[in-house]
C-alpha cells in the first residue's frame, strides 16, 4: 500500500492539526509491531496507532479501538514509564523520507520537566519504533537493529539515534525544472514515465508516479518520450507544490466489486470507469475504513477456511468423478454391437463349434450385408459364447441408465456447492458464516467438517433494499434464507428474480399484487445480478416471474427452485447505487 512520502506528510498535517498540546492518558501494544497512544485534548480523544509491522506498516490517528493482551510488552512498560501523562507538541516529517519524529514535554525521574522524542521509521521490513530521550539517546526501540542486520546503522539502548541513511535518490521538494531536465536527458524516450520518477526521487509510490504519468502522457505506462514538451515536469512540479503547500485530499480507490483497492492523498484518474474513488472528510477515517474493510476480508477468509477447503475438495472430486463416469458411459455406445454379435451367432449356431476362436459372418442387421469378424471363447459352446455377448450388452445398457442418473446427481450436486460457493464469496459476517456451516451439516456434509457441532437455528435477517420508488426489496444472503424468502415470505403476488444460469441470491420485490413501474423491474434486476456469481459482468440476464410459478421439488437440496413462465431483463449493476438502496 502506498504509505509514501507524501501521505506521511498528510498524516503529519492531520494529527498536528487535530492533536496538538494534547495530553498522553493511556499507551497500549495490542499487537507485537503496533502501539497505540491515547491522546486527549480539550474537546476529543485521539489514538495515534504506530505500526511497525513488514505488513502495511503505517501511522495515523485511528477510531478502532483493539483488545490488549493481559500483559503488558516490555517496549510498552518503557513507553508508558516515560510519555505516561507527557504532553504532545508536535510531529515533523525528516524532510522528505519516511521518518517522524513526535515531540513530547515530559518529566524525568527526579521530577524534572524534559523532552522526549517519539520516532517513527515506515520502511518496510525496516519500520521501526524509537523512543529518545532530551539528549537524543535511544531508550528503547520496538525492534533493536545491529550492525550485523546489514541496515547500515546499530539501533540500541544507549546510542545516540542517526537518521535513516540517506537515499541515493533527488529530494523532489526541493528539484528544479533544469534539474528535471537533465534526467529526462539521461533516460532513454522509451522508458515509461513512472519508472523515471521513481528511479530518480525519493518518497514517491509507483500509485502517484503513475498518476503523473497519466496526466502528462494520458496513459499510466506512458513512455516519457510521449509527453508533450514540459508536460511531465507540469505535472510533477503541480503533484510535489500540492503536497508542498499541504493540499490534501483523503481518496480511497474502489473496484466495482467494492472491494478496496488503493489509498493516497490526492485525486486519481488514472483507472477511469474502471474504478471509483471515494473522497473523505479525515485521513484517519479513510485508513481506518480501508485497512478495517481489508482486515475484515482477511478475517473472513480465515474464519471461512474450513468451508472452503470443504467445498473445494468436494467440487475437486465430484469434477473427477463426472469425468470418468463420462467416460464409462462413452463407453457404452458400442453396446447395441455386442446384441448384434449374440443375434448372429445364435442365427448361424449350426455353423459353429465348440473350440472356434473367431468367426465371420454375415452381418443381416447391417444396410450393406457386409461380412463381420466376431471373436469366439474357444472353452464356450456356441450358445454360451453367445450369451456371453447378450450379458455385455445387458449390463452396458443398466450402466448407461445408472451412470446417467449417477452423473445428473453428480452435477446437481456440483451446481448446489457453487452455490454455496457464491453464497461464501458474499459472507460478511460470523452468523453469516455460521449459516452456511449449518446448512453444509443439514445436506449432509457433517462428516466432512472439522469439529463441527450443530448449533441452534441461527436468526439472520436477508439483505434489505429500498428502491427508488419505495417498493422492498429482499434478498438472501444463502440457500436456507432463500429458501424461506421463496417459500414462507413471498406472498404469491410479489415478484422473483434470480440471474439467469448461474449461481445467485433469490431476490424478492415485495409488491402484494402491484405491478410496478420499469425501473423499479430494473433495480431489482440489477440488485439479484449484484448478489450473484455474475457480479461485475455487464448485460447480464436476469430471470423474474410472480412467486405463483416458483416452486421447489421434493426433496431438492436447499435453494433449488423451478419455474417455466418468466421474464428476461438485460442489466449492468450500479454498486454505488445498489448499496444506498440497501437499508443497513
Amino acid at each position: 500500500m502506498p504509505f509514501d512520502a507524501g501521505m506521511f506528510r498528510a498524516s503529519v498535517n492531520e494529527i498536528n492539526t487535530l492533536a496538538s498540546d494534547a495530553r498522553v492518558e493511556k499507551i497500549y501494544q495490542p499487537e507485537k509491531e503496533e502501539v497505540v497512544l491515547l491522546l486527549r485534548t480539550q474537546k476529543d480523544n485521539y489514538r495515534l496507532s504506530v505500526r511497525a509491522g513488514s505488513n502495511s506498516p503505517r501511522f495515523a490517528l485511528t477510531a478502532v479501538s483493539k483488545e490488549n493482551p493481559e500483559k503488558a510488552p516490555m517496549f510498552c512498560m518503557l513507553l508508558r514509564k516515560h510519555l505516561s501523562g507527557a504532553r504532545f507538541q508536535s510531529v515533523a516529517q525528516q524532510g522528505f523520507e519516511r521518518a517522524a519524529e513526535f515531540i513530547f514535554d515530559s518529566h524525568d525521574e527526579m521530577g524534572y520537566q524534559c523532552k522526549k522524542y517519539l520516532v517513527i521509521e515506515i520502511m518496510g521490513t525496516y519500520s521501526n519504533v524509537i523512543l529518545l530521550d532530551g539528549e537524543r539517546k535511544i531508550l528503547g526501540a520496538l525492534k533493536t537493529v545491529d550492525l550485523t542486520d546489514n541496515s547500515g546503522r546499530a539501533v540500541l539502548t544507549g546510542l545516540i539515534y542517526e537518521n535513516p541513511p540517506a537515499q541515493k535518490k533527488a529530494d523532489p521538494l526541493i528539484t528544479t525544472e533544469e534539474e528535471f531536465s537533465a534526467f529526462l536527458a539521461e533516460v532513454d524516450g522509451e522508458m515509461p514515465a513512472d519508472k523515471f520518477i521513481m528511479s530518480k526521487y525519493m518518497g514517491i509510490s509507483s500509485l502517484i508516479a503513475r498518476e503523473i504519468a497519466y496526466r502528462a502522457t494520458g496513459h499510466s505506462d506512458g513512455a516519457v518520450s510521449s509527453a508533450p514538451s514540459g508536460a511531465l515536469y507540469r505535472e510533477f512540479s503541480g503533484m510535489i507544490g500540492a503536497i508542498n503547500s499541504g493540499s490534501f485530499t483523503p481518496v480511497m480507490i474502489v473496484s466495482k466489486e467494492g472491494k478496496p483497492l488503493d489509498y493516497t492523498f490526492t485525486d486519481i484518474k488514472q483507472y477511469g470507469s474502471a474504478a471509483s474513488v471515494k473522497v473523505y472528510d479525515r485521513f484517519y477515517t479513510m485508513t481506518d475504513e480501508f485497512f478495517g474493510r481489508r482486515e475484515h476480508i482477511e478475517h473472513m477468509k480465515q474464519r471461512s477456511s474450513d468451508i472452503l477447503r470443504l467445498l473445494t475438495n468436494a467440487d475437486t472430486r465430484l469434477r473427477k468423478k463426472i469425468a470418468l463416469q463420462r467416460e464409462e458411459l462413452d463407453a457404452t455406445a458400442d453396446m447395441d454391437k455386442y446384441k448384434r454379435y449374440g443375434d448372429l451367432i445364435t442365427s448361424s449356431i449350426y455353423a459353429l463349434k465348440r473350440g472356434m476362436k473367431e468367426v465371420t459372418l454375415t452381418d443381416y442387421y447391417s444396410e450393406d450385408c457386409g461380412e463381420v469378424k466376431i471373436f469366439l471363447d474357444e472353452k464356450l459352446s456356441p450358445a454360451q459364447n453367445a450369451q456371453r455377448y447378450y450379458k455385455k450388452y445387458t449390463k452396458m445398457k443398466v450402466a448407461k441408465v445408472e451412470l446417467s442418473k449417477q452423473i445428473e446427481a453428480a452435477e446437481k450436486e456440483l451446481e448446489y456447492i457453487d452455490t454455496v460457493f457464491d453464497a461464501l464469496t458474499r459472507a460478511s459476517s460470523e452468523n453469516d458464516l455460521l449459516e452456511i456451516r449449518a446448512e453444509l451439516y443439514s445436506s449432509g456434509f457433517a462428516s466432512k467438517m472439522k469439529n463441527h457441532i450443530q448449533r441452534k437455528k441461527i436468526q439472520n435477517a436477508p439483505l434489505e433494499y429500498l428502491t427508488t420508488e419505495g417498493y422492498k426489496v429482499l434478498c438472501g444472503k444463502n440457500n436456507v434464507q432463500n429458501d424461506i424468502l421463496t417459500t414462507k415470505t413471498a406472498a404469491k403476488g410479489d415478484y422473483w428474480f434470480h440471474v439467469k444460469n448461474a449461481a445467485g441470491s433469490h431476490v424478492i420485490l415485495l409488491c402484494d399484487g402491484d405491478e410496478p413501474s420499469e425501473k423499479t423491474f430494473t433495480e431489482a434486476a440489477e440488485i439479484a445480478a449484484y448478489n450473484s456469481k455474475s457480479r461485475g459482468g455487464q448485460n447480464i440476464a436476469v430471470d423474474y416471474t410472480r412467486i405463483k410459478n416458483v416452486k421447489k421439488p421434493g426433496g431438492a437440496k436447499p435453494g433449488f427452485v423451478i419455474y417455466n413462465t418468466n421474464f428476461t431483463a438485460y442489466v449492468t449493476p450500479d454498486e454505488r447505487r445498489i448499496e444506498e438502496m440497501r437499508k443497513k
